[in-house]
């Protein structure tokens, strides 16, 4: 059981251990991700990519097995099974810590899973959000040549700033999306708003692939033509597995990666969501429940 400190998903210190505990103590600090438990049973725990299970439990608005639903990050604790949970890396900041559990790993996993980490080849990002400013601080730090791709010319300033990122495209912008056409090893896309993905698919090489992290409610159009001329691929990914996400954690603390989050209370909560509603955030809340971050109210 352990105290939770910031986060829809959950980062905080150890406080007691069962007595078949192995992989931590009293004190470590730890972090569950967006899920708790799965069925460990089928083919894809087998495998170890627990977040495809079809029985996952969910760390926040799920059922546990035992029939008791789960409130993630707004808990007083949590009780976790050890194999849901991970490390923490000394040189992660808690508060920034918390959403690489989410929107980290949601773009990690899936960019080193489809080779989408390659140095030197050159990574679109659709969308410089909560999930975007995360696959471009990865992608630099693979060593990559990144692009990213907004409707907002207003985030160009701090995509090639203090994101660095290598370009700016302008996807409402025809001349500039025809003047990339062909230069994408490979895309990122982010975006939960409904949008075209044609003229995204149109910026990747030959045999390129997209990557669909975002969840827009509206169907996606994809004429067959988009995608099979050229041989280009389009693939889902949905967070990462246990190990995906202690892979990510100690890579960014490798590296100096982390999210950009403002810090509330408790008491903040329905103010901070209002906010979300305004888009009015860079890049996440982190919630405070503990009191020991001297979060704003």
């Amino acid at each position: 059981m352990f105290p939770v400190v910031p986060g829809h998903e959950v980062v905080g210190v150890v406080t007691a251990v069962g007595p078949g505990v192995t992989k931590f103590a009293p004190g470590d600090t730890v972090g569950v991700g967006y899920f708790v438990d799965s069925c460990r049973a089928c083919d894809s725990c087998a495998a170890g990519h627990e977040n495809y299970c079809p029985e996952v439990v969910l760390a926040s608005n799920g059922v546990g097995h035992d029939g008791g639903a789960t409130r993630g990050g707004f808990s007083d604790a949590v009780v976790v099974d050890e194999g849901y949970a991970v490390r923490v890396p000394d040189a992660l900041p808690v508060d920034a810590a918390a959403p690489l559990l989410c929107a980290g790993v949601s773009v990690y996993s899936p960019m080193t899973r489809y080779g989408l980490n390659a140095p030197g080849k050159r990574l679109g990002v659709v969308g410089l959000g909560g999930l975007g400013h995360m696959a471009v601080r990865f992608g630099k730090a693979f060593g990559m040549e990144v692009t990213v791709i907004s409707s907002s010319p207003g985030k160009r300033d701090e995509a090639l700033g203090r994101l660095g990122a290598d370009q700016f495209l302008v996807s409402r912008d025809p001349d500039q999306m025809k003047a990339a056409a062909g230069t994408l090893d490979g895309i990122i896309d982010t975006v939960s708003a409904g949008h075209p993905v044609v003229p995204l698919l149109e910026l990747l090489k030959p045999m390129g692939q997209m990557v669909v992290v975002g969840a827009p409610s509206e169907p996606m159009e994809l004429p067959a033509f988009a995608i099979i001329q050229g041989g280009k691929r389009v693939v889902g990914s949905v967070v990462g597995s246990v190990a995906d996400c202690q892979a990510m954690l100690d890579f960014a603390a490798e590296h100096g990666i982390a999210a950009d989050v403002e810090v509330v209370g408790m008491d903040y909560v329905n103010t901070a969501m209002e906010r979300l509603a305004r888009n009015d955030v860079r890049y996440r809340f982190v919630v405070d429940v503990a009191g020991s971050l001297g979060a704003a109210a």
